[in-house]
């Protein structure tokens, strides 16, 4: 069997949403900056990919990017796939009024 040679992540610039990243052995794939972040502190946001047991979405500061995330050669996630549970959950919202 072969193993996939990870990519670290050095550069927050470098984060694309169509990339599968790999942090704390699930699959993620970037969602945004964190609006509510200050400038000297970043976080970023990573979402899930489908299909795993982990269901929630995941915060890191630049500190945990540089040394707990890593990029998934050759794995690519369709752009148009940005149909997430939120905004399932907020389309559904309303739709209740």
């Amino acid at each position: 069997m072969q193993e996939l040679e990870l990519k670290k992540v050095y550069d927050s610039t470098s984060l694309k949403s169509t990339v599968a990243y790999h942090i704390d052995g699930y699959l993620y794939r970037f969602l945004c900056r964190d609006a509510f972040s200050p400038v000297n502190a970043p976080k970023y946001k990573f979402a899930p990919l489908p299909n795993q047991r982990r269901k929630s979405s995941v915060t890191v500061n630049h500190k945990q990017l540089i040394t707990k995330v890593y990029e998934v050669p050759n794995y690519t996630i369709s752009s148009n796939a940005t149909d997430t549970e939120e905004a399932q959950m907020q389309t559904s919202l309303f739709n209740e009024f």
